[in-house]
């Protein structure tokens, strides 16, 4: 099993914040929200859905880079605060 890390960014936008994936950018991986949770758990709910989508339909998940995923081998937990 591999666990794969992606960089979201969450930035003020008018009314609210956007939230986008850099890796999954190009299949669509952007999202907004009324507050900056929530555009957190909208992004964290389309990269989700794109990665199970990915999968499905047999291509390959952006490989490791240093700005945007990190791949580890085994099962983690992520929390974020």
């Amino acid at each position: 099993m591999r666990t794969y890390s992606f960089k979201v960014v969450v930035e003020p936008d008018e009314g609210g914040y956007h939230a986008y994936c850099p890796a999954l950018r190009t299949f669509g991986a952007v999202t907004q929200g009324a507050t900056e949770e929530e555009a957190l758990r909208n992004i964290n709910e389309v990269v989700q859905m794109i990665v199970d989508e990915l999968r499905e339909d047999g291509i390959a998940l952006p490989g490791a880079s240093a700005d945007d995923v990190d791949i580890f081998d085994g099962a983690r937990v992520a929390v974020t605060v």
